[in-house]
């Protein structure tokens, strides 16, 4: 019986090299595909950093707020390269013109019907290991966010927040999140 074959090891120049309009992740040597957001992602998403923008841009602070697709070189190591759908950036040394260089401080991955695994496990552990202070996992099938708080001292037991209620930041104090209100826009 034929040995299996190993599989083979994507790098961060297959990723830097997809085709135009392609989107993929580097995860554990695979690039994984991502599929078009819908338009509930999209409404979010847009809500979100729009809100986000405003209240950093209102109460100073060196933080840069991104959207999907933005890449972030996970470790700074080209081993991992990941698109959140939001990125929040504090220490700008970490920002290039690839994207960020490292961990940012905070992250929101919003749901994908086709595969919650992701963020829920994979993504949640990657950004755990890497050092994001804060994790936001919006799932609009189930109308509610975990929010997950990084770092020394911190209780990494998520806070689960549903749509009715305002999600509170911890990176950034004062700023809340009201889904509920985005969805009922939609």
């Amino acid at each position: 019986m034929p040995l299996p074959k190993p599989k083979p090891t994507c790098t961060a120049e297959d990723y830097w090299t997809l085709p135009q309009g392609q989107r993929a992740e580097l995860i554990d040597g695979e690039l994984w595909d991502l599929a078009a957001p819908s338009g509930t992602h999209q409404e979010i998403e847009a809500e979100l950093v729009t809100d986000l923008r405003l209240f950093i841009r209102s109460h100073g602070g060196p933080c840069k707020v991104f959207p999907a697709p933005y890449a972030v070189n996970l470790f700074a190591d080209d081993s991992t390269f990941v698109e959140p759908d939001v990125v929040a950036v504090c220490d700008r040394s970490k920002l290039s013109d690839r994207g960020c260089e490292g961990a940012p401080d905070f992250v929101v991955e919003i749901v994908s019907p086709s595969n919650p695994g992701m963020d829920y496990l994979t993504k949640l552990n990657l950004y755990h290991e890497a050092g994001v202070r804060e994790y936001w996992i919006c799932d609009p099938s189930k109308q509610r966010t975990h929010v997950y708080l990084f770092g020394d001292g911190q209780d990494e037991t998520p806070s689960i927040y549903p749509f009715s209620q305002a999600v509170p930041s911890a990176v950034f104090p004062g700023f809340s999140m009201d889904f509920g209100r985005v969805m009922e826009g939609m």
